[in-house]
């Protein structure tokens, strides 16, 4: 079995962190959203990876070939975004007559892998939700196979919403309805979506059985995204490095710092990421991401993103701050 992650989206709703740094590789828990991924797939026995990209996809190539040297990696480039389902047709030469699990590059599910790997069945993976208007939709009968699937339905016949994990056995019927519905320009939104072709292999036949996720964590907006590093930080149980002297300081657990981080007179915690090699003095953090090479004095802050080689000097704030920018909330910003 292969695994097919697209990660070439864009992030808008992420900005202004996403200029700089691909969505998939925003601190996460002590991790990156991506290697939770790699990590989950890669622990259930999957070896063989295609990764889609598109913009900054040198950064996710690099990061990929330097963590994951053993793995067998392809990179398919997506150089104009024009769908899920035209980025997953972009694989249908790597992917070859493999059974593949798809997994979408900002989705971090929890589901037991290898019982989905080992069910005789193309299986999706769906999730309860309040409001199914913003996301692809699966109807499921009595017996658990799903009888039609739609994208962000105006109306929509069910609230069980497709997670982005797709595990799909009939391959070459997955391509040819990819291959379908971009000959024939059937789009959803403006775009040649996934969810499309899924609902052309069930018209034509084939069967999806439906399997709930027990959590789904959205990484695709700010405050989503810092809900999920506190569920997940409270899950993985964070992680501070053994040989540390932060100076007159308090960690609040659950915390996940870096390597090479310098912390002094400052309150860390709860659920707060650190990336590696920041300096922090007289700071006071809760429930915040802070990028790696980013400087903080002097500062006070709750629920914020603070990225990469980002410098902070101030007083009591919320932000949404993105790498490369220096900021002193005494006299202004420069980026």
């Amino acid at each position: 079995m292969k695994a097919i992650i697209p990660v070439a989206g864009a992030g808008t709703k992420l900005r202004p962190h996403t200029y700089t740094q691909p969505k998939a590789l925003i601190p996460l828990a002590g991790k990156t959203i991506l290697s939770i991924i790699v990590d989950q797939l890669h622990e259930a026995g999957i070896n063989d990876f295609i990764f889609i990209v598109g913009y900054l996809g040198e950064k996710i190539q690099d990061y990929v070939k330097a963590k994951y040297p053993h793995l067998n990696c392809y990179f398919v480039h997506q150089n104009e975004r024009f769908g899920t389902g035209h980025a997953i047709e972009l694989t249908k030469a790597i992917a070859g007559n493999d059974e593949l699990l798809i997994v979408l590059g900002d989705t971090i599910a929890e589901y037991d892998v290898k019982e989905i790997m080992q069910s005789p069945h193309s299986m999706l993976g769906v999730k309860k939700v309040d409001d199914p208007r913003n996301f692809g939709v699966a109807e499921i009968e009595e017996d658990g196979f799903i009888s039609r699937v739609v994208e962000k339905p105006s109306i929509p016949k069910s609230n069980m919403a497709l997670v982005g994990v797709y595990k799909i056995k009939e391959t070459d019927f997955l391509f040819a309805c990819l291959d379908k519905i971009i000959a024939s320009g059937i789009k959803s939104y403006d775009e040649f979506n996934l969810t499309d072709a899924l609902e052309c292999m069930i018209q034509r036949g084939a069967k999806f059985q439906a399997f709930k996720v027990q959590n789904w964590f959205d990484c695709g907006k700010r405050e989503t995204l810092l809900e999920s590093n506190a569920t997940l930080l409270k899950k993985f149980g964070g992680n501070v490095p053994e040989q540390h002297s932060f100076e007159n300081t308090i960690i609040i657990n659950p915390v996940s710092i870096g390597e090479g981080c310098d912390i002094k007179n400052s309150v860390i915690g709860p659920n707060v990421t650190i990336g590696e090699n920041t300096q922090l003095n007289h700071a006071i953090i809760k429930d915040s991401i802070i990028g790696s090479y980013s400087k903080l004095n002097e500062i006070v802050l709750n629920n914020s993103l603070i990225g990469s080689d980002a410098e902070v000097k101030g007083v009591c704030r919320s932000l949404n701050i993105g790498d490369n920018t220096a900021i002193d909330l005494g006299g202004g910003a420069r980026g």
